[in-house]
């Protein structure tokens, strides 16, 4: 890949902050946008504006054919069998409250079982929790050692005939994890249950084939995928999907509205009411377009490169602990340093134009297990370089001066 080439697609990675060059490891929060999908917004609202399944005018059919023209490439993308099987949704977290709402309606009941993991995100323990407490089931929760890997001996235990739904992610959002999925899905649907996998941290690094996964649901965000914010994907399976009632009404989603009896559209508009984020479903189309452009496979080797750089150079500096050793990872770096609370690390970064995240991460579970406050995470992108790794390790060579 010609990374400065690729850079240069990116106008935010041109500024300056604090009089210095914008470093971005905050990846794994939110990417950067190429100009080819802010071009493209900017062309909806220039030329298309109007809304969509709604007009016979030039303008409505113009919006509704690149609207629904995402759809179509988001299920080639990730190898969707049929369609409608592809919903959009505001991000990962409505993708997930979306399937915990209608599949626990429709499948959970008093004394079952759901199972989601340690390392999961707040977005994939609440909304389950909330389902339990609703109908009367239980959660279980998967544990992993010490090194941030998932024990799947004590996992497949955890099965049972009682087991409705498995809710895990494919990549941890705090840790870097990439989770044997393909396996989890298998043990889960020997016992009759269904899987939802989180995709979010794991759509923008490798490519997603929810056939080979024979994943039951699939959610990502947009806006990790170097698309727009407020639009999201649910993948399910038709079987679940054409039992499952709808999780909003309004608008859309609808085939005959009687003061006496509605009943509603088919897939997928049944679970897409209202007017949608039209804009941003069109820019995703443009988005992952230009990330198929540059290509999985090199993106996945290159920021496995950039991890391994970024791993040695870390271990090279006293008084540093990673956070999240699996053999399998993907390009996140959390760790902690110390005596010097993450959040005093990252304050100090930043006015050295080095953007990390620190805290909790949103997997205070995790926080919990490793006994710390929160980690300062550095995740990279394709756009990211060596030499930026090089910059960030002299700024953590600073922090530490600075408190000695």
């Amino acid at each position: 890949m010609d990374i400065e080439a690729i850079r240069k697609d990116f106008p935010a990675l041109q500024q300056k902050v604090y009089d210095k060059p914008l470093i971005y490891l905050d990846n794994a929060a939110t990417s950067q946008k190429p100009q080819v999908v802010i071009d493209r917004i900017t062309q909806y609202y220039q030329r298309e504006n109007s809304n969509v399944h709604r007009g016979v005018h030039f303008l409505s059919q113009t919006a509704t054919d690149h609207y629904e023209a995402t759809r179509t490439r988001v299920q080639q993308l990730i190898r969707a069998e049929k369609l409608h099987e592809v919903i959009y949704t505001k991000g990962t977290t409505e993708g997930i409250n979306l399937v915990a709402y209608s599949f626990g309606e429709k499948y959970v009941n008093e004394g079952d079982e759901i199972i989601i993991s340690q390392m999961e995100h707040h977005s994939n323990i609440v909304p389950w929790q909330m389902l339990a407490s609703r109908k009367g089931a239980t959660v279980k929760v998967i544990p992993m050692d010490e090194t941030g890997t998932l024990d799947l001996e004590a996992y497949r235990k955890l099965l049972s005939d009682r087991t409705k739904m498995v809710a895990v992610t494919h990549v941890s959002n705090s840790l870097g994890t990439i989770n044997p999925i393909q396996q989890m899905v298998a043990d889960a649907h020997a016992v009759g249950a269904a899987v939802l996998v989180d995709g979010a941290q794991a759509a923008p690094h490798m490519q997603i084939d929810v056939k080979a996964l024979d994943v039951d649901f699939y959610v990502f965000s947009g806006h990790k995928v170097f698309g727009p914010t407020g639009i999201g994907i649910l993948y399910g399976k038709e079987k679940w999907l054409t039992d499952m009632p709808p999780y909003m009404g309004g608008g859309d989603m609808i085939e005959l509205v009687r003061f006496d009896k509605t009943t509603y559209a088919g897939l997928p508009h049944k679970f897409e009411a209202g007017t949608p984020n039209i804009a941003d479903t069109i820019a995703l189309s443009t988005a992952l377009e230009y990330v198929e452009s540059v290509g999985y496979q090199a993106i996945a080797d290159y920021e496995a490169e950039l991890l391994a750089y970024g791993t040695e150079k870390l271990r090279s500096i006293d008084g540093i602990k990673l956070i999240g050793t699996a053999e399998d990872k993907a390009s996140v770096l959390s760790f902690v340093m110390e005596g010097i609370h993450p959040y005093d690390a990252g304050t100090l970064l930043d006015r050295m134009g080095i953007a990390v995240r620190t805290g909790h991460h949103c997997t205070q579970p995790v926080m919990q297990f490793f006994d710390v406050p929160g980690t300062i995470r550095a995740s990279f992108a394709f756009y990211n370089t060596k030499e930026e790794i090089d910059k960030l390790i002299a700024g953590l060579q600073k922090v530490k001066e600075f408190f000695v």
